[in-house]
């Protein structure tokens, strides 16, 4: 679903958010991008969504590289990708229901087609009962919740989240993180950025860390564990 190919990042000034950065996130895929502040995460997000473009490489994404879509072809390619945001971005001068209908309203969905699209993406996130609220009388769970609903109401083949519980407590951010299973089980392919590793190590899925920029080397211990997994068979034990 993801290739990334030896791609750099330079800002004015000469900063480089990302160096030289190869990795991959295969179809059905759940992966964890993880690094300290400032290692590159938003910026490999952000990148991946064409809100950015690298400076060198290739960010190839379902097929399609960045480099060849053009500014009026951003709109439709955004479409095949949800976002979530950490800090939720929600119109407040609007109900629940139209926030999160906002996606199939730009793409010129039916009114009739939006509204089942708008419910069944709430159900999912169990706020069905909340659309004509103000997102201001929500929790900040809840409303990160709005946030993910509409992320999917559109049904992307691939969800990108920056952060999504970086301003929830524990429990909320388990809850958010197994919304996220959910849609995974279902065929979506996630990648998110976030540096609770205590949550990520909960769900056991792949995780990328980066540091300046650049991929961090496994762990020896960890490359050991895929090795006797991959090649262990049955009635047959591999002493390393």
């Amino acid at each position: 679903m993801i290739r990334i190919e030896d791609v750099t990042k330079r800002y004015p000034g000469g900063h480089d958010a990302l160096r030289g950065l190869s990795l991959h996130v295969d179809k059905g895929e759940m992966v964890f991008v993880t690094g300290h502040s400032g290692a590159g995460k938003s910026t490999l997000l952000r990148l991946i969504a064409l809100i950015e473009r690298p400076t060198s490489g290739q960010v190839i994404v379902d097929g399609q590289n960045t480099r060849r879509v053009t500014r009026r072809r951003i709109p439709a390619y955004r479409r095949q990708i949800g976002m979530v945001f950490q800090d939720h971005k929600l119109l407040y001068d609007r109900p629940v229901f139209d926030n999160v209908a906002l996606p199939l309203v730009i793409a010129g969905v039916g009114h009739r087609e939006a509204a089942r699209k708008v419910r069944a993406a709430l159900d999912q996130v169990s706020l069905l009962h909340k659309e004509k609220q103000a997102p201001e009388t929500l929790s900040s769970g809840e409303q990160q919740r709005v946030g993910i609903a509409r992320a999917i109401v559109s049904r992307p083949k691939l969800l990108i989240a920056d952060e999504p519980t970086g301003n929830l407590d524990p429990d909320l951010s388990l809850e958010v993180m197994r919304i996220f299973r959910r849609f995974n089980e279902v065929g979506v392919t996630l990648l998110i950025a976030s540096h609770d590793i205590a949550l990520i190590d909960q769900l056991g899925c792949r995780r990328i860390a980066l540091e300046n920029g650049t991929l961090q080397v496994e762990e020896e211990e960890d490359v050991v564990a895929e090795y006797v997994e991959r090649f262990q068979t049955d009635g047959e034990r591999w002493h390393l």
